[in-house]
């Protein structure tokens, strides 16, 4: 498929790119360009102008900020999955950035761009929402911070204003009693998730008493299997807990899985990543 006609802009720093959203109708930015492009070339994203920011270096980082880790919008996955910052302090980010697409998308592919996309399939959004992360969008008025729970809206859609930019993503550092695990299940290595679980937990007296559960394409956006978490909550068993997982969710059908299916894997994979979450405490 071909894209639909679209202007182009190379943007010189965050201010000229936030300038040129702000001017431009319907523009779209730029990053790696590994989840726009392909919606471009399927006419699901039809923006009329594009602005480049992949030159942007400034924003490709990550560091340590007291009890949380702050990670630049452009840093590429490749860069999240090799940081010895996140591998020691929140070490699920780094891992689930390995698990994105294939070598070359991890290579050019972003952080920022995966998750200003606003794709319910994509393997980010999920973990940065079950970890309570923060995303920081710049604008004409500044920065302002968005907790993860109100940034995706819907498919595609982020609380992003047109003239605002992602510039940075925080994630708390996860101490030894927090325990973690991905799962996700895909027809082929570099595909999209099927189904995807992000598990965050908390032991405190040899036993989980909390956890944080995100579903990722079970609906419209990522989300928190809330009846498990709160069968956890109430001292449920990881088997009853995850039979509850795909309550309140409504999966799509399509050429991956069917919805019975989906909501099948989002049982099974949300006992498997709790059962790994709690062995890491």
């Amino acid at each position: 498929m071909i894209p639909a006609a679209f202007a182009y802009e190379v943007a010189e720093s965050v201010d000229h790119a936030i300038g040129l959203l702000g001017e431009r109708d319907e523009a779209k930015l730029l990053a790696g360009g590994h989840s726009l492009l392909p919606a471009m070339k399927l006419r699901l994203a039809r923006p009329a102008c594009l602005i480049d920011v992949g030159r942007l270096a400034g924003l490709s980082y990550v560091q340590e900020e007291g009890n949380s880790i702050a990670i630049g919008a452009m840093t590429r996955h490749k860069d999240v999955a090799d940081s010895s910052a996140l591998q020691e302090h929140c070490p699920i980010v780094p891992y689930t950035a390995g698990q994105v697409g294939d070598p070359q998308v991890r290579h050019r592919g972003t952080i920022g761009g995966s998750l200003a996309h606003g794709d319910p399939a994509s393997d980010l959004p999920a973990v940065i929402l079950a970890l309570g992360g923060e995303l920081v969008a710049r604008g004409p008025a500044g920065d302002r911070a968005i907790p993860a729970r109100d940034f995706f809206t819907g498919v595609f859609q982020t609380a992003l204003a047109q003239d605002e930019m992602l510039v940075e993503i925080r994630v708390p550092k996860l101490g030894p009693e927090r325990g973690w695990s991905y799962k996700k299940m895909s027809r082929r290595a570099q595909d999209w998730a099927t189904v995807a679980v992000a598990a965050v937990v908390e032991r405190t007296n040899g036993s989980i008493d909390r956890a944080s559960i995100v579903l990722a394409n079970m609906g419209g956006t990522p989300l928190h299997a809330a009846a498990s978490q709160k069968a956890i909550a109430d001292g449920a068993s990881i088997a009853d807990a995850a039979a509850v997982a795909s309550e309140g969710t409504d999966p799509p059908s399509d050429h991956a899985a069917s919805a019975d299916f989906r909501l099948h894997l989002a049982r099974v994979l949300t006992r498997r990543a709790l059962e790994e979450a709690a062995a890491r405490t």
